[in-house]
């Protein structure tokens, strides 16, 4: 898989999770495996929710 398609890979499982659950997926929603493949490949946990659109990006200052 392209870095492209990791990226997208997540931020699809995420989607996934959020309209199973009706909540922000956490950590704990995955194996092992799968939240560390996410943290990989879209960064921190929060950062990995806005990168799925799930979350407002924050802003800084």
């Amino acid at each position: 898989m392209t870095p492209e398609e990791k990226k997208a890979w997540a931020e699809d499982l995420l989607r996934r999770k959020y309209k199973e659950l009706g909540r922000l997926p956490t950590k704990k929603d995955f194996d092992d495996v799968a939240c560390s493949q996410i943290k990989a490949y879209l960064g921190p946990w929060p950062r990995a929710l806005e990168a799925a659109g799930l979350k407002p990006t924050k802003q800084k200052g």
